[in-house]
C-alpha cells in the first residue's frame, strides 16, 4: 500500500512538473511573442491551457498584440505623411532629442547645414555652428515661452537671415520621450527689400533736399527782398526756381516709372517693329542738339537685323536714357555712335551707345546701373540728371529677357551694352 501511494505521489509530481515546464514554456513563447508583435497558437497545450484558465490570457494578448499592430502600422502611416509634408516646406526644420541627438530633418536643413548629407543621429551643435541659433536654444530651454527671433547665420560667405521657433513634440523615439521642434524661416530676402527701402528713402530725401532747399531760398529772398531786387535778379531767382522745378517734376516721373517696372504693374507689349525705323527718328530728335555743338550721331547698323518683336516705347526710352547719360557726362565729346548687330550664338539683337567722352573709372562700372549712383555728382546736378536713367534702363532690358553691361576707360570714352532677344512674332508672358 505504502508503496502505491510512493509510485502515485511520484507520477503525480512528474506530471505537475511536466504541466510546470509546459505552463513556463508556454509563458516564454508568449512573451516573445508579444515583444516580435505576433500571434502565439495554442498547439498541443490547448488542453492543459484551457484547464489551469490561460487561454483567456493567450486570447487577451493575441487581440493586444492586433490591436497593437494596427496602431503601429496607422501610426507609421501619419509619420510618413508628417515626413512627406515636412520633407516638402521651404522652412528648415530639425527635430532634436533632450541630449540634442537630430532624430529628424527636412530637405531644407539638409542642404541649408550639411549640403544635402544625412543628419540623423548627429549632435545638433556639430551641425549648426552657429553661436547665436545655440545661445537662442539655450534660452529656450530655460524659458519654453520664448518664441519667435530673427537670427543671421553665414553660410559660404553670404548673410542669410531666419526667423526661428521651438516647440515640444512628444513620441518621435519612444512614448513620452520629449523632442524639440526647431523650425528655420527663411527670411533674407525680406531683410534684403527691408534695406532697399531704406536705402530708397535715405537716397529720396538726399536727392529731393537739395532743389527744395534751392527753391525756398530763392523764394524767400523774392518774398522778404522783391522790392529791393532789381527786374534782372528777379528774373534771375524765377529761372532758378523753375529749373529745380523741372528737376523735382522729373525725379518723382523716373521714381514713379521705375516703381512700376520694379513691381511689374507696367510690362513691357512688345510688336514687330522695325529697330533701324525707330533709330532714325531718334537720330531725327537730336540733331538740333548735335549741331549746335558740331558734335556727330553716327549710326552703325546691321543689315541682319530686320523687323522683330520688342516694345517700341520702351526701348527708344532705353536710347533716350543713354544718349541724355551722355550728354549729362560727357558734353564735350565729339561722336556718338548708336551701334546694332546681329548675335548669330545667343540668337539676339545687340545694342549699344558708344561716345569718345572721358570715361570713367573701372571701380565705378559694377554700380552705375544702381539706382542714383553718380559718377561724377556734380556734373549730374549741373545737367539736371536724377540718377535713374541707367536703372530704368536696366529694369526695361530685362523684361524684355535681356541683359546690360557697360565697357569705360579713363580718357577712351564709355560703351553701354544692351541685347534684346531675336522674336520673329510676339510671345505672351
Amino acid at each position: 500500500m505504502v508503496v502505491l501511494i510512493s509510485i502515485f505521489a511520484c507520477v503525480s509530481l512528474i506530471t505537475l512538473c511536466m504541466c510546470i515546464a509546459k505552463i513556463k514554456n508556454f509563458v516564454d513563447d508568449l512573451s516573445v511573442a508579444a515583444r516580435s508583435r505576433r500571434h502565439l497558437l495554442l498547439g498541443n497545450a490547448s488542453a492543459l491551457l484551457r484547464w489551469v484558465g490561460l487561454e483567456a490570457l493567450l486570447v487577451e494578448t493575441n487581440g493586444l498584440i492586433d490591436r497593437h499592430n494596427n496602431y503601429a502600422e496607422a501610426h507609421m502611416g501619419h509619420l510618413k505623411q508628417l515626413e512627406a509634408t515636412l520633407g516638402s516646406i521651404q522652412e528648415a526644420v530639425i527635430i532634436f532629442s533632450e541630449n540634442r541627438e537630430i532624430e529628424y530633418a527636412n530637405e531644407s536643413a539638409k542642404q541649408l547645414f550639411y549640403q544635402g548629407g544625412q543628419l540623423k543621429g548627429q549632435r545638433l551643435e556639430s551641425v549648426l555652428r552657429s553661436p547665436s541659433l545655440i545661445e537662442y536654444l539655450s534660452a529656450y530651454e530655460k524659458d519654453p515661452s520664448c518664441q519667435l527671433q530673427q537670427l543671421s547665420l553665414e553660410r559660404e560667405g553670404v548673410l542669410l537671415w531666419f526667423e526661428v521657433s521651438c516647440s515640444e513634440v512628444r513620441e518621435v523615439t519612444e512614448i513620452d520621450d520629449v523632442s524639440t521642434l526647431l523650425v528655420l524661416h527663411d527670411i533674407t530676402r525680406l531683410k534684403q527689400l527691408e534695406e532697399i527701402r531704406r536705402d530708397l528713402v535715405a537716397n529720396v530725401s538726399h536727392e529731393l533736399r537739395t532743389p527744395i532747399t534751392i527753391i525756398k531760398g530763392y523764394t524767400e529772398t523774392l518774398l522778404e527782398d522783391n522790392e529791393v531786387l532789381t527786374a534782372e535778379k528777379r528774373a534771375r531767382f524765377l529761372g532758378k526756381i523753375d529749373k529745380n522745378t523741372q528737376r523735382l517734376h522729373l525725379l518723382v516721373e523716373d521714381l514713379l516709372i521705375l516703381s512700376r517696372l520694379e513691381s511689374n504693374s507696367d510690362q513691357v507689349k512688345p510688336s514687330v517693329e522695325s529697330m533701324q525705323q525707330l533709330l532714325d527718328e531718334i537720330l531725327e530728335n537730336y540733331s538740333s542738339r548735335l549741331d549746335e555743338k558740331k558734335q556727330r550721331m553716327v549710326l552703325v547698323f546691321d543689315e541682319q537685323v530686320r523687323e522683330f518683336a520688342f516694345d517700341r516705347f520702351r526701348i527708344q526710352q532705353v536710347f533716350d536714357n543713354l544718349i541724355e547719360n551722355v550728354f549729362s557726362y560727357a558734353p564735350d565729346f565729339t561722336e556718338m555712335r548708336l551701334e546694332v548687330s546681329y548675335d548669330k550664338a545667343e540668337d539676339s539683337v545687340r545694342c549699344a551707345v558708344v561716345d569718345d567722352g572721358p570715361g570713367m573709372p573701372e571701380k565705378d562700372l559694377p554700380h552705375i546701373f544702381e539706382r542714383f549712383y553718380r559718377v561724377d555728382k556734380g556734373r549730374s546736378y549741373e545737367g539736371g540728371g536724377t540718377g535713374l536713367g541707367l536703372s530704368i534702363m536696366k529694369h526695361i532690358v530685362q523684361q524684355h529677357g535681356g541683359i546690360v553691361h557697360a565697357e569705360s576707360k579713363l580718357g577712351d570714352g564709355t560703351s553701354i551694352y544692351f541685347s534684346l532677344p531675336y522674336l520673329q512674332t510676339v510671345t505672351s508672358k
